[in-house]
């Protein structure tokens, strides 16, 4: 939501202080030590429980061989499994606080924690090799390469009197410290700046450096400045890349201006900057505080879950996926089994007000800035109100690698609604323009405190209830329960008349694979927030067709959402001349939404759908693909509002009528997945069994039952029942319950 809040924290809570150590595990949040005024430092050891906002003065063990760590600042601190390891600082040598006699530290100290909450003590470990010098302001960080190898700190730069740019490495495992050698360009020495590790990689930011070009001053009284200088050193071949160097200009203000004392953490693959000061060494007066937040997309997003069907009516579906981290938004896209007709060429004129993307979730490309939710886009650029939108400048765009591995998660549908499986590459190249698989570095726009609500979330653990229905906000359409144990996750899925009617019998799912389809990144475009920019109140979304490759097989975009959540019931049109495009120049037209036509959806039709996640580096992969199928006039509906009563020795299942167009609701049929031989040779093959059959509208789930209910992993470990209401012309569609688990042991897998 990009907004500041301020909790109500209460508990041993902490003086403030600066230049302390800070980690965060899990929930809870670790301080040690710290500037608390000045010449007075501190030892004490601080825990904030996040969850409940509550603090909590700690006090460890002293080591057994030696005292713990005296008051100090500019330390190291830094987490790995449950220890956290502290290294140098500075101290006062003088007891008057008045009297600051600075000591320089190069103690190193390991701090057991205990799971959850509270620690266990200090200790001194034995290390082996040279000790790096002693130092105050330097970063430490843990990195250890996936599946190979054991994990290092590494400590970069700080202050002695001079500042630094040694690099020094300490295996954890055998206690072990050495000076690796570097390739490429190392930067410039420095103290008070970040350093912080995404993927393989340790990003270096800002800090105080030599004010002279060549960086080669080292005396105590040489001048300095604050830099934004940007680079990162690959761990794993230990070479530096320059991102943005000292002397780059920045007329427009798209990068982050020099700073020292900030601020930095990574979130997923992106890195946020937060504040610091900017100024000279021997110029005090003038040095400015920053208020601005900042951010780096450091490669694309990673594939979502499979497209999950909650409702599907005649001429519409209800969908939903999982929610990536830190991504703008999301492209979705359909393919229909049916002939689509060509659109004989691009319309000039107007298009009809009925919008593809409902309020939740999407979002018309013909609405004004001012009505869009924060409409994404690639390298996209969240601006202050003060500042124009502009692209970021070529020279930041240093290509990275992308080794994101997509972990396809496969759902499952109900009868008629088969999924599709697809492994996406992560290497697609775009098609139709210039794209940079780079960082980006964009501000962000933070916001006063706004109302939203998560139809999702619900925390009465005794009594679920989840209406696909239920819309709360624009910004929220997500009708899928994510509690622990006793909770309910609903989707629909269309049966119209597959369901079998004999109670002892199975009803098996099948999933079939589909050849990799390409995937392509979007051009770059950026977005105001904080204010009405007209260069986009004319302009609807723009982005390049989707390649076709051969079979004819045609994807058309449903638009691009916000949320993890859209409501489809039409889809965009590609003009005659780009549907056997297989591939498309550099510098090539870019399509415009406001000028494609618009196609509904048929009733009784099977569509095939994906997604893709779209942060400032792009597109990323497409998620496997799901095929659902509109239901077919006259059948009832979903039954809807489903809850789920835990009892001692059973459940209580009930649920409200649908629809039903043709006549009354003559049954309903609950099943549950079961455990089966069949199942375990073909994990995509869900294999039901019918638990109830009856006029009313409820039923009881015994402990026996619930004994071979097989436990789904696809994304978290639940117990799938499916619900459906026939009338006259059969069965209609089925609502999909996922009643979420937990831990829960290998037998029920």
């Amino acid at each position: 939501t990009n907004q500041w809040f301020l909790p109500a924290v209460r508990g041993d809570i902490p003086p403030g202080c600066a230049a302390h150590g800070f980690v965060c595990d899990g929930t809870r949040i670790l301080v040690f030590g710290g500037m608390v005024e000045y010449g007075r430092y501190s030892n004490d050891l601080y825990e904030l429980q996040a969850s409940r906002w509550l603090w909590k003065k700690v006090k460890p063990q002293a080591p057994s061989n030696g005292s713990p760590p005296c008051p100090r600042l500019g330390h190291s601190f830094s987490l790995y499994g449950n220890k956290c390891y502290l290294f140098g600082g500075l101290a006062n040598e003088s007891e008057d606080s008045n009297n600051n006699v600075p000591r320089y530290l190069n103690d190193f100290y390991e701090l057991e924690l205990q799971h959850g909450s509270g620690v266990v003590g200090w200790s001194i470990p034995v290390t082996k090799g040279i000790l790096p010098s002693p130092r105050e302001s330097h970063t430490a960080i843990v990195y250890c390469k996936k599946d190979v190898g054991s994990p290092k700190m590494y400590i970069f730069g700080g202050m002695c009197g001079c500042r630094l740019n040694d690099l020094w490495e300490l295996d954890i495992e055998t206690m072990t410290w050495s000076r690796p050698e570097t390739k490429g360009t190392v930067p410039l020495p420095r103290s008070l700046h970040t350093a912080n590790v995404i993927g393989n990689k340790m990003y270096v930011f800002g800090g105080w450096v030599p004010q002279s070009a060549g960086g080669e001053i080292s005396a105590p009284d040489g001048e300095w400045k604050c830099t934004g200088s940007f680079s990162y050193l690959n761990l794993d071949t230990t070479e530096w890349i320059g991102l943005i160097s000292d002397c780059q200009e920045d007329k427009s203000n798209l990068l982050p201006g020099p700073r020292a004392g900030h601020c930095a953490v990574a979130v997923g693959t992106r890195l946020y900057i937060w504040s610091g000061r900017d100024g000279y060494r021997k110029a005090w007066n003038n040095q400015v505080c920053c208020k601005d937040l900042w951010y780096l997309d450091t490669e694309r997003p990673l594939a979502p879950s499979q497209v999950q069907l909650i409702r599907a009516t005649t001429n519409s579906f209800q969908l939903k996926w999982d929610e990536v981290p830190t991504v703008e938004g999301y492209l979705l896209q359909l393919h229909a089994d049916s002939p689509v007709p060509p659109v004989a060429g691009i319309p000039g004129t107007g298009v009809p007000e009925t919008s593809v993307l409902s309020s939740q979730g999407g979002c018309s490309p013909h609405q004004s800035p001012q009505s869009l939710p924060s409409v994404p886009y690639p390298e996209m650029k969240v601006d202050h109100p003060s500042q124009t939108n502009n692209l970021i400048p070529n020279n930041v765009q240093v290509s990275l690698s992308s080794n994101s591995k997509v972990e396809g998660k496969e759902k499952v549908a109900a009868p008629e609604n088969k999924v599709t499986q697809e492994t996406m590459k992560n290497h697609a190249d775009a098609t139709g323009f210039k794209e940079s698989n780079a960082p980006s570095l964009l501000p962000v726009c933070t916001s006063s405190a706004q109302t939203s609500a998560n139809v999702g979330e619900l925390h009465d653990l005794d009594k679920q209830t989840v209406n696909p229905d239920a819309s709360v906000s624009s910004t929220v359409s997500s009708t899928q329960t994510m509690v622990t144990q006793q909770a309910v996750k609903t989707e629909s899925s269309s049966t119209n008349g597959a369901v079998v009617k004999d109670e002892t019998s199975l009803t098996t799912f099948n999933s079939k694979s589909e050849a990799a389809e390409t995937a392509y990144v979007m051009p770059s475009a950026r977005v105001n927030t904080g204010q009405t920019n007209d260069s986009h109140s004319s302009r609807a979304p723009q982005r390049p067709p989707a390649p076709v490759k051969a079979r004819d097989r045609r994807w058309y975009d449903v638009g691009i959402f916000k949320n993890n959540s859209a409501m489809v019931s039409q889809f965009y049109l590609l003009p005659e001349e780009t549907l056997n495009i297989n591939s498309k120049t550099e510098g090539a037209d870019v399509l415009d939404y406001r000028l494609l036509k618009k196609q509904d959806l048929f009733p009784g039709t099977v569509y095939r759908f994906r997604v893709a996640a779209i942060n400032g580096c792009g597109v990323g992969p497409f998620s496997k693909i799901s095929e659902f199928k509109t239901c077919i006039p006259g059948f009832p509906g979903a039954p809807s509002t489903v809850k789920i009563t835990k009892s001692v020795d059973c459940i209580h299942l009930s649920w409200e009528p649908p629809a039903s167009p043709s006549g009354n609701i003559l049954e309903y049929s609950a099943y549950l997945a079961i455990r089966s031989t069949q199942l375990q040779e073909n994990p995509s093959q869900l294999v039901f069994m019918r638990i109830y059959c009856g006029l009313k509208t409820s039923c009881i789930v015994t402990a026996a039952q619930l004994s071979n209910a097989h436990v789904d992993y696809t994304s978290r470990p639940a117990i799938v029942f499916r619900i459906s209401a026939k009338n006259e012309r059969g069965y209609g569609p089925a609502t999909q319950v996922r009643w979420l688990q937990g831990k829960v042991t290998a037998t029920h897998s």
